[in-house]
């Protein structure tokens, strides 16, 4: 039991820690450290439909289309927060833009 509970916490942390970790990248100058994580786990995704595809033999449309939905849900999820974030760097260069239009 103890063992399962030491898993379900990193787990837990695990979970609460991507999301922090992406909001961390996403919030540096480039935009390319923000864009690992997504890309990572579209990478992942790819890897699931590749072996659902091995395992089935064949072309099987429905659970192919399906692990690769599913498995893009937290691409998703980390592409949504890095737009969150990044949209205050738009905003600024829109406001340096006026400023310098205003010169």
């Amino acid at each position: 039991m103890l063992i399962a509970s030491k898993t379900l916490i990193l787990m837990l942390a695990l979970l609460a820690g991507v999301p922090v970790l992406q909001v961390f990248l996403s919030r540096r100058e480039s935009r390319w450290p923000g864009l690992l994580l997504p890309l990572l786990t579209f990478l992942y995704s790819l890897v699931m439909v590749c072996s659902v595809a091995a395992y089935e033999g064949g072309i099987p449309w429905g659970p192919l289309l399906a692990s690769f939905v599913l498995g893009n849900i937290p691409t998703a999820v980390l592409l949504v927060i890095y737009a969150a974030c990044r949209e205050k760097f738009r905003r600024r260069a829109e406001l340096d833009k006026t400023r310098i239009d205003d010169l």
